[in-house]
């Protein structure tokens, strides 16, 4: 039997839930966390939406290497998609889409650079916006350390392809090209006309230039660049069998001849592009010109890197702004 305290109990418990039910507080509370709720469902919906409409819009396929009938082997470049769920997560806490937070993916090409048959390179992917300086150096050892200086106080890392016999008598400038974090290629041992070699010499040539490089700098060579641009099949076959790969040049400053600076300045500019690989020299007109060339291409929105950040596959990206993005939706 149950006690009538315990009947008054259960009763003041009821009247209790009745009046917290029909509170007018209450329920005003509850249509509040109901709106709340709902207001933030949709907040985060529009989020997620707009973060899906970024993912269409910046979504691009990779490009493969490929054999070019004019430029020869051009390597391949990455495509890009959004992580939408990663990307969400990256704004879910401000609750605002910021294109800056988007996670991009890099899709690698079928075909790489490596695939490729043995074949001269003259440029990087022209979708890529960098280029790169090629420096050969068989001489000119008084302009080197001021040009070294400039690409220092710039940021700016090149590819130096060193003759092997200067290399060799120059070893305190071939540590410094090197400790500056510049890229050091092959441009042979004596800089000889490499079509008119024979096998065994074209190896020998490469070989005995990469020992030197290698002992002097503690770094492997990748690059070939055959001085004045002389080749023939051969020769090309030969540094790939060396793990080399022969490269040229897409710009020549021709700052052999002295021009004045603004004649290469001029040279320059006038042809640069993305992808484009521009070939100097420590020479005067060009060590005078080097600050205003890396003004002027940084100024087009266009990198300067080594051969090998050139022709890697890694996407830049390209952030073009919500407005943008929308206004080229609505005119494709």
């Amino acid at each position: 039997m149950v006690s009538s305290k315990n009947l008054i109990a259960f009763a003041l418990i009821a009247i209790l839930s009745l009046s917290a039910i029909f509170n007018p507080y209450t329920s005003m509370y509850v249509e509040q966390l109901k709106s709340d709720s709902t207001f933030v469902s949709k907040y985060e919906g529009e989020l997620y939406d707009l973060i899906v409409k970024a993912a269409e819009y910046y979504q691009i396929e990779p490009k493969n290497a490929k054999i070019d009938r004019v430029w020869k082997a051009i390597p391949g470049y990455n495509g890009i998609k959004v992580d939408i769920e990663a990307s969400y997560q990256n704004m879910k806490k401000d609750k605002q889409y910021d294109e800056r937070k988007l996670v991009f993916l890099q899709i690698p090409p079928k075909v790489h650079l490596s695939d490729l048959p043995p074949s001269p390179i003259y440029r990087g992917h022209p979708d890529k916006p960098m280029v790169s300086f090629l420096i050969n150096v068989a001489w000119g050892n008084e302009y080197i350390p001021s040009m070294l200086a400039t690409l220092k106080k710039n940021k700016v890392h090149a590819t130096f392809f060193l003759e092997g016999r200067w290399a060799k008598e120059n070893p305190d400038l071939t540590k410094m090209i090197a400790d500056g974090g510049h890229e050091i290629g092959n441009h042979s041992y004596s800089h000889p006309n490499m079509q008119l070699l024979s096998g065994a010499q074209t190896r020998e040539e490469l070989s005995k230039t990469n020992e030197i490089i290698e002992a002097t700098t503690g770094k492997k060579v990748t690059w070939f660049g055959p001085p004045a641009g002389a080749f023939r099949k051969e020769t090309i076959d030969i540094a790939h069998s060396l793990k080399m790969e022969t490269v040229m040049w897409t710009v020549d400053t021709i700052d052999w001849q002295k021009p004045s600076s603004d004649v290469l300045i001029q040279r320059v500019t006038s042809k640069v592009h993305p992808g484009a690989m521009i070939l100097m020299h420590p020479t005067q007109p060009t060590d005078q010109a080097l600050q205003t060339l890396i003004t002027e291409i940084k100024s087009r929105n266009l990198r300067i890197g080594t051969v090998s950040k050139l022709m890697d596959e890694e996407r830049i990206i390209k952030l073009y702004g919500q407005q943008n993005m929308e206004q080229d939706r609505k005119n494709p």
